[in-house]
């Protein structure tokens, strides 16, 4: 069995299987960003900083094992689909207040 046809887009895009090192840390950074990005898209609120420090702590903690998994699994490919319908409903919330507000 190949093991480079059953890595995710992500994995095989950085060459997880060729480049061990600079691959995880890619795919690692990517899914962090991602989870972040996610994060603030959907779930963030306005905290003191050492509440967010700690939020963002155990996020890239979780990132961690995220990367392990996101190996095999579209865990990469989950958080773009998810950030990219919390951009549509950023958008269209942000519409829709723009044209109530100018109904009034």
């Amino acid at each position: 069995m190949d093991v480079t046809q059953r890595l995710s887009f992500f994995a095989s895009l950085f060459r997880v299987d060729e480049n061990p090192d600079s691959g995880m840390w890619l795919l690692y950074f990517t899914i962090l960003g991602l989870s972040i990005l996610v994060y603030k898209l959907g779930f963030a609120l306005k905290l003191p900083v050492l509440k967010s420090v700690i939020i963002y702590t155990f996020l890239a903690l979780g990132s961690t094992v995220l990367t392990f998994l996101g190996i095999f699994l579209p865990v990469g490919e989950g958080l773009v689909v998810a950030a990219l319908i919390l951009i549509i409903y950023k958008i269209r919330l942000h519409r829709s207040k723009q044209a109530e507000s100018t109904e009034s």
